[in-house]
């Protein structure tokens, strides 16, 4: 038996119509999951890829979105990817982008967790639950304060979360992905200094791409991580090893 199979198993990807989130439920596919794709744009190009994957139009700048989402299908596999990021100096941070991505990053993270722990509790069955966490995690970044917070607190609500519901069948697990070529981090690629210092940092020397979350986030969704509880997987080229 592969233990990487996922087929039977219906999974729920956030923010899968690009980059991480899109190559995430690609993977899953690949590995015999249905995968619903959410996310507030659409999801032609990620479903043009994903074998037997619906869409599911979701917007978390209402962190609720998904509070009803679990409760008329049974899934298996939820993966918390939708995400945002605002930059600017600590000193200029307006109140509106803290909250922006706070709701986003965060607080819909929690509520879409609960939504889904609660259908799981309720069926007996258990389930996998994978958030996105970061580098900024561990680091604290500069000019993305909210951004920074809402990281550092996805990976806290994993360790929280895991400790509640290990023993009723339900992981929860995180990815920290390294700096990956997306559009959240094509400001840091178009600035020439910020790139070169990066790069340079890198032990793989070179930025990652989105499929590279694939191969984590089936291991994280499927039995061979049985045993694997409040943990915060960095795919990250080596950086946080430096």
């Amino acid at each position: 038996m592969n233990p990487f199979d996922l087929t039977g198993k219906r999974a729920l990807v956030t923010g899968a119509n690009t980059g991480i989130g899109q190559a995430i439920a690609i993977a899953l596919g690949n590995a015999g999951a249905k995968v619903i794709c959410a996310g507030r744009s659409g999801m032609d190009e990620t479903l043009a890829q994903v074998p037997n994957g619906t869409a599911l139009q979701l917007d978390f700048a209402d962190p609720m979105a998904a509070r009803d989402v679990f409760t008329d299908q049974h899934i298996d596999i939820l993966v918390n990817n939708a995400g945002i990021i605002r930059r600017d100096d600590s000193v200029d941070f307006s109140e509106t982008d803290w909250d922006d991505v706070m709701d986003v990053n965060l607080k819909a993270v929690f509520f879409t967790c609960q939504a889904f722990a609660k259908a799981a509790l309720s069926r007996g069955t258990g389930g996998k639950i994978v958030n996105i966490a970061s580098l900024l995690s561990f680091q604290g970044g500069i000019r993305v304060p909210s951004y920074t917070a809402s990281k550092h607190g996805v990976a806290g609500l994993t360790k929280l979360m895991a400790n509640e519901w290990a023993a009723k069948g339900i992981n929860v697990n995180a990815l920290a992905p390294g700096y990956i070529a997306t559009n959240n981090t094509a400001a840091l690629r178009a600035d020439n200094d910020r790139n070169k210092a990066i790069l340079d940092r890198i032990p793989a020397g070179q930025w990652g791409d989105p499929s590279d979350m694939g191969g984590a986030a089936v291991f994280l969704a499927s039995s061979a991580a049985n045993y694997v509880h409040g943990a915060v997987l960095n795919v990250d080229g080596g950086w946080l090893a430096r």
